[in-house]
């Protein structure tokens, strides 16, 4: 079994109702049985929520993009809280329901995200993205959930932040950062690292694998051999079978060992 960790099929402006319908036939053809649809704002994550309740095997996360920064402006750390409950979460506080129903299990986010910080086009808003992401955390905190992290051109300030809750877990979406960088990661974090298309064609450096979550961040950053189509999350096997290749190992080994490690952090 496969498992997507990141992706925007909910997502309408990418993704018609019939496209993503058959994007999910698809990765089902190709052993991907699971995948998360990744909230970037209060709206967006309403969608991924109703887009996982309508199909099996989906989950959802809720998060504020820091590039939305401003859909959060002036919002209260209470009141973050409040909009989250209002899409029908509740707490996990161990990350499983107790009833057993799957429907109900989805009903809650999986994790909160994607949040964090971006400074690829300038720190002008620093201050109020950091702001955000603290409350993020927070709210990470308070619902014992694990985040998934967006981190780009802005590590230093990303490990001052997290420094200040050293409980927390979750994962670096798509990094695109150096081999300095990620070594911080797995020596001063437990932090997993999202691997996805753009290793296919880039020089990345690579994490270990027990480190590693799978993820296509559909519908961008397709791999190769799709490079500069349309991403979905059946392109996992794709990824999968590279990472096969490059670590000289069974694309077997890869599903099960990412899989678990998706298992274990997300409770899915």
């Amino acid at each position: 079994m496969l498992i997507d960790s990141h992706c925007h099929l909910h997502d309408r402006e990418f993704f018609s109702e019939e496209a993503a319908e058959a994007a999910l036939s698809h990765a089902r053809e190709n052993g991907v049985e699971k995948i998360i649809c990744i909230g970037t704002d209060p709206k967006d994550s309403l969608a991924a929520r109703d887009f996982s309740l309508s199909h099996e095997n989906v989950f959802w996360t809720y998060g504020i993009h820091p590039s939305e920064w401003r859909s959060a402006s002036g919002v209260s750390q209470s009141q973050l809280g409040a909009c989250w409950r209002e899409l029908g979460a509740e707490p996990r506080k161990d990350g499983r329901e107790d009833s057993g129903d799957k429907k109900c299990h989805r009903v809650s986010p999986v994790a909160i995200g994607e949040v964090g910080l971006d400074y690829h086009f300038g720190s002008e808003d620093k201050d109020e993205q950091i702001k955000l992401f603290n409350e993020m955390l927070q709210l990470a905190k308070d619902n014992d959930l694990p985040l998934s992290f967006h981190v780009r051109e802005a590590f230093d300030d990303f490990f001052g932040v997290v420094a200040n809750f050293p409980e927390v877990r979750g994962v670096i979406h798509s990094f695109t950062d150096s081999k300095k960088t990620l070594n911080k990661i797995l020596n001063n974090t437990d932090f997993y690292v999202g691997v996805n298309g753009l290793a296919t064609y880039s020089t990345l450096p690579l994490p270990p694998l027990d480190r590693i979550l799978l993820e296509t961040d559909a519908p961008f950053l397709a791999p190769v051999p799709f490079r500069g189509q349309t991403n979905e999350p059946a392109y996992i096997k794709n990824i999968a079978e590279w990472l096969a290749g490059k670590l000289e190992m069974s694309a077997e080994e890869i599903a099960e060992k990412t899989t678990e490690n998706v298992t274990k952090l997300f409770h899915i």
